[in-house]
């Protein structure tokens, strides 16, 4: 917590004692690396977006030198995994303290997010569509988990997608450093599920799972979240096809004469698509929910739900599903978009108002990928190995879940603090520790009020708008 000595006058940050507990995760043999963590963990609280690598950290800090920093992420065998577990572990902890609070479900968010890259050296990089800047562009691509409650959120692990071509190619992995059992092309969904398993192994306590479309989409990944006895509630394309009714699936019987046994199901069934089921709902099967606040106001939606099922063509029986459609409005109920999610937990077990709140958290994850990389440098990495990719990722993690506490602790007197705002303070007293004893936070603290008046003000006008 930022706090105020009465005796000094002097502010002071708690992150060195959020810190503290993590040092014996960089205890390598007889040496500990935690002090070149310490730096690292500064050096990305400390750069401005674009610029959080080991070259400006340098030159901002003069702490360390560039071939340590280098020496740190690339070579040193500190291990990432211990690092993100207890980031996963303390972020638990934490949100299950927030769910007290808001009496709110914990989420567990899985999505993909890409990184930027020039050169095709860097570990898993290739041409592959980058949902950063929504086309083919040559990127690396991982798979994230984020932890939230209500409004607050971190994201807790990582897996790095590995295109086949990299697959395929023993000796351009084993050059980046990729361990030998982990040179295997995955696909996002599966990557998802292991992503979940090892959650769970590190005992982190979710409520429910959430994703967007390409892990809606995929029916082996409900599938596996069913057999692990998991809610989850996952958007789906508008091509996804329901049945209205529980298809009735046979196996033709042989016929006559030649020819081999059958062996393929079937269902006389015909499916629809989710948008053209929408289509013909009638008016009064539709309902407008309030779903949460936002800075703008209610987010509202004319929602409608269904008891639906799904199938592969191949199961012997089709899946039970509740289908979501939400149709968001604007201020003068104008719809501003559609979304439909499928769930696997019945209405006879959720209210409508709580499938309308999963539905709408996947927000935070994206909130999390633009602070992780406008606040912590997340993409700004100079490197290129197996070893430095995680290990950047693991720190960004820390400082990410260090900024959150502050947001927390902060809460009471400064209720609208962003992770920017945190950010900002810890990092005046960074540099208050670089340059020279003094009180700068002052300023950066009344800068701060300035930007809460404003939002607060705004959001005043929103909330007055939509009571009147």
């Amino acid at each position: 917590m930022i706090k105020k000595s009465e005796e000094s006058g002097v502010y002071a940050s708690n992150i060195q004692r959020y810190f503290e507990p993590y040092k014996a995760s960089f205890a390598v043999y007889r040496n500990n690396v935690s002090e070149q963590a310490w730096s690292y963990l500064q050096g990305l609280l400390y750069s401005e977006k674009g610029k959080a690598n080991m070259e400006r950290m340098e030159e901002q800090d003069g702490k360390m030198p560039y071939h340590q920093y280098q020496h740190f992420l690339s070579n040193s065998p500190w291990d990432h995994e211990e690092v993100i577990k207890q980031v996963g572990q303390d972020a638990s902890a934490l949100l299950e303290k927030e769910k007290e609070k808001t009496g709110k479900a914990t989420g567990l968010i899985i999505d993909e997010s890409s990184h930027i890259k020039k050169g095709e050296h860097s570990v898993g990089v290739a041409r592959q569509y980058a949902g950063s800047v929504g086309k083919v562009e040559n990127s690396q691509v991982a798979v994230y988990l984020s932890l939230c409650n209500n409004k607050r959120s971190t994201l807790i692990d990582e897996s790095l997608f590995l295109p086949k071509e990299w697959a395929d190619d023993k000796q351009r992995c084993l050059k980046v450093g990729i361990p030998e059992l982990k040179i295997v092309h995955k696909t996002k969904p599966v990557l998802a599920l292991e992503l979940i398993d090892k959650a769970i192994a590190n005992k982190i306590v979710f409520d429910w799972v959430g994703g967007d479309g390409l892990y809606g989409h995929n029916y082996g990944l409900g599938k596996g979240l069913d057999e692990r006895n998991l809610l989850f509630i996952l958007d789906v394309h508008k091509d996804q096809h329901i049945y209205e009714q529980a298809p009735k699936i046979f196996v033709p019987e042989k016929k006559e004469g030649r020819g081999r046994t059958p062996s393929q199901r079937q269902t006389m069934s015909v499916p629809i698509r989710v948008d053209k089921y929408a289509e013909k709902v009638v008016e009064k099967d539709w309902e407008v929910i309030k779903i949460r606040k936002t800075t703008k106001g209610w987010l509202r939606a004319s929602m409608h739900f269904k008891e639906v099922w799904v199938w592969d063509n191949e199961e012997a029986a089709a899946r039970q599903r509740t289908l979501i459609i939400r149709k968001t409005l604007d201020k003068n109920d104008k719809i501003t978009d559609s979304k439909y999610s499928l769930s696997n937990g019945s209405l006879e077990d959720y209210k409508k108002e709580d499938f309308a709140f999963f539905q709408a958290q996947r927000y935070w994850v994206e909130r999390n990928f633009d602070d992780g990389k406008n606040e912590f440098g997340m993409s700004d990495y100079q490197i290129r190995g197996w070893k430095s990719w995680h290990h950047h990722h693991a720190i960004v993690f820390m400082a990410m879940l260090f900024m959150l506490k502050e947001q927390i602790d902060q809460e009471l007197e400064y209720p609208l603090m962003s992770l920017h705002d945190a950010r900002k303070m810890v990092v005046v007293l960074i540099a208050q520790t670089i340059i020279a004893p003094s009180n700068p936070l002052e300023k950066e603290i009344e800068r701060m009020k300035k930007r809460q008046f404003k939002r607060k003000k705004n959001m005043d006008w929103h909330f007055k708008k939509d009571s009147g």
